[in-house]
């Protein structure tokens, strides 16, 4: 392929196809939308692919959720004379789980800390912290899960005003005064709760749950303290909302599902806001109703009673489309669904919204009747691509099985065939699985689904044949969807590969060349080992429950992770590599370019594989398999840049030359990288901030240090 460096104007076309089972009606017209846009309050942002002004204001760059920015002073030249020119410790904000990506908007670095969220602005230059707001304590942020895993801020500008929202682990939303961190006055509604202000906040609880069955049913004043009574459900926030034009968009998540000891639960249902106002404008049922599309997905009236289908991850938006693009986990309960047969929509799918009536337009469902926790633990990305000639407004989804999918995001046709093809039937009582699932032709997986003859290495016809018999021996091959078994079956746990952890995972998101129509998707090769057994033998019946129900449904007995490895021929690994890649796909073909290792395997793995007896004397021997886990990335015009761990386990940035994937820098940074980057200018210099375990550390050329004085 030809690559550019130069952004472009992509044409924008007015085709449109319907699909009467998955399209409502066409979006809004692009002229309706482009006039709409220029009166409403968010656009000064960005409404296209890449960054614009330096700045960082949407969670993945821009609202296409491409992670990409055009600033260009970073370069493979200069790389390895970068510098962690400060860094800002989060300790003092309590404990948290590491997974947020900063903005930088007109001078301020914002994001979130602590398992109190607190949302804090920090100077770029030197790190100081500017201002920080912190929500006040309820009960329900005390008993709320995933408290510590918000993955960062939302922003749009009202009148010239910059504001900031944050959705909270109690599941409440915040508008935030850019400047001075303060609750937005005349917006929300006021909150009966002692230290809360008259304005600013919304509670998110009150609108989720004000049609809600089971909530109707106990007949009781709805307390904003409490929110969700325990033992009916429970509900939360790890990822930020979105803004949508004159409309922000809010998602949820509920609790892990392997972690979970009732199958009752309230459905993660997708709320918008006026964001000039706070006012409540719709909500989309994930589990549809009865009349609407879906219901019919719902067998044993599980419709009634059964939970998740949240939006655990962040949205991606196209402003111009006017549409909002969501994904969703699964059903209550992971690894068993005996409880809810059918194809359950809108369960592991893609759904795109009008985000002003929050109506559907389209879906897209890349699980049926998910067991197997491949719920969707990233962004889409949005990139415009040009296919056999065709120009097309594209839609691209890494997945944990290690499918990426290719919808056009106008309509939700495949860009490329997927077939609906046989997998096997379950074994466990009750289970009635869906005879087939979505195998997308193109692009081909982009890392290990199942394990096959065609994945051991094949270093000489003997060394394969020596491979084959240790993965027979110990019952290794094993097919993408081949479903849990239960405790009582001889065969033993079924292998998951890859498993719930990925194929690609929450901390490291795909990002997006959009100038050549290039993604770049981090992965591993880890598998899981899956039994379920009855609910009451569980022992989750034996850890302490922020106030759940038990059920006799079946748990989780087994998640072995990443044990199909230890299998080896006298320690020579028996499957091929890398067990962490990169890999770069061109959307405009469908065609892999590249693949390397995102980490190098340690200096002790290598020298195991190089010394080995087997491999004396041959050439072409994998001897850097790289290491597990997915990596932080964001895309310059020229570089790929991703955090890795160096052979003597060193935490690293390196940069890739993207057309190529080979290596040409990398600099020892102050931790492992924890979750998806951001890259920005400030005072004429470009940063890149890494999220650490404790905090955030900004990488730029030497004259950006604070002491330097810059330019």
């Amino acid at each position: 392929m030809t690559w550019s460096t130069e952004r472009s104007e992509h044409t924008t076309r007015s085709r449109r196809r319907m699909r009467a089972t998955e399209r409502r009606r066409p979006p809004l017209a692009l002229a309706a939308a482009l006039a709409c846009a220029l009166a409403l309050p968010g656009a000064a942002l960005a409404q296209g692919p890449g960054t614009e002004n330096g700045n960082w204001t949407y969670l993945g760059g821009d609202a296409w959720h491409t992670r990409y920015t055009p600033a260009t002073e970073i370069t493979a030249d200069n790389f390895n004379d970068l510098e962690v020119v400060w860094e800002w410790s989060a300790t003092s904000f309590g404990p948290s789980t590491p997974r947020a990506t900063p903005s930088y908007i007109d001078g301020k670095l914002i994001t979130v800390a602590g398992d109190r969220r607190h949302v804090v602005a920090i100077d770029p230059k030197n790190g100081d912290l500017i201002w920080s707001f912190r929500e006040p304590n309820t009960f329900r942020h005390d008993y709320s899960m995933r408290k510590g895993y918000g993955k960062g801020i939302a922003y749009t500008e009202i009148d010239g005003r910059g504001v900031v929202f944050i959705s909270s682990p109690a599941f409440f939303l915040h508008a935030l005064d850019v400047e001075t961190g303060k609750p937005l006055e005349n917006w929300g509604r006021p909150v009966p709760i002692d230290g809360f202000n008259e304005t600013g906040t919304v509670d998110l609880v009150e609108d989720l749950i004000a049609d809600w069955g089971p909530w109707l049913a106990m007949d009781r004043p709805y307390d904003a303290g409490q929110g969700i009574p325990i033992e009916i459900g429970y509900i939360t926030a790890s990822s930020p909302p979105i803004v949508v034009n004159d409309t922000i968009v809010v998602g949820n998540s509920a609790e892990q599902g392997y972690l979970q000891t009732r199958v009752e639960n309230v459905p993660g249902d997708i709320l918008g806001y006026d964001v000039r106002t706070g006012e409540h404008k719709w909500k989309f049922n994930v589990v549809p109703r009865p009349g609407e599309f879906g219901h019919d997905t719902w067998e044993n009236d599980a419709w009634q009673w059964i939970g998740d289908v949240s939006s655990w991850a962040p949205m991606a938006a196209d402003p111009e489309l006017g549409l909002v693009y969501i994904v969703t986990n699964g059903p209550t309960i992971d690894y068993y669904g005996g409880h809810h047969p059918g194809d359950n929509l809108f369960s592991t799918s893609i759904i795109a919204l009008n985000a002003d009536t929050g109506e559907r337009e389209w879906h897209y469902q890349m699980v049926h009747h998910d067991i197997w926790n491949y719920d969707t633990p990233t962004a889409p990305v949005l990139m415009d691509v040009t296919v056999d000639g065709r120009e097309i407004k594209g839609l691209f989804q890494a997945t944990k099985q290690a499918f990426l999918y290719a919808l056009d995001r106008e309509t939700g046709e495949p860009i490329w065939p997927i077939e609906e093809r046989p997998v096997p039937s379950s074994r466990i009582p009750g289970e009635k699985l869906s005879e087939t699932q979505p195998f997308p032709t193109k692009p081909a997986p982009y890392d290990l689904q199942g394990r096959t003859e065609d994945h051991l290495i094949d270093y000489t016809p003997e060394i394969k044949e020596m491979a084959r018999q240790v993965a027979e021996e110990n019952n290794l091959f094993n097919g993408l969807f081949d479903p849990p078994t239960h405790t009582d079956d001889p065969a033993g746990p079924a292998w998951n590969c890859p498993g719930g952890g990925g194929g690609t995972n929450i901390t490291g998101p795909a990002v997006a060349d959009p100038v050549n129509g290039v993604i770049f998707v981090s992965s591993q090769s880890s598998c899981f080992r899956l039994q379920v057994m009855p609910g009451v033998d569980s022992p989750l019946d034996e850890l302490e429950q922020s106030g759940t129900t038990h059920t006799d449904f079946a748990a989780v007995a087994t998640t072995v992770r990443g044990s199909i490895e230890q299998f080896t021929i006298d320690g020579l690994p028996i499957w091929k590599g890398p067990v962490g890649r990169i890999t770069a796909i061109d959307l405009n073909t469908g065609d892999h370019l590249w693949a390397v290792p995102s980490s190098d395997a340690s200096e002790a793995q290598q020298d195991t594989i190089r010394n080995h007896p087997l491999v004396q004397g041959l050439e072409n021997i994998e001897i850097n398999r790289g290491r597990g886990g997915n990596a932080a990335m964001v895309v310059t015009p020229t570089l790929l840049v991703a955090g890795g761990l160096s052979a003597d386990n060193t935490p690293m940035l390196y940069a890739y030359d993207k057309r190529t994937g080979e290596r040409v820098g990398g600099i020892e940074i102050p931790g492992v990288t924890r979750y998806g980057m951001s890259s920005w200018v400030h005072d004429g210099h470009q940063y890149i901030i890494v999220q650490l375990a404790d905090g955030i550390a900004a990488v730029a050329v030497p004259e950006a240090a604070p002491a330097s004085g810059g330019y």
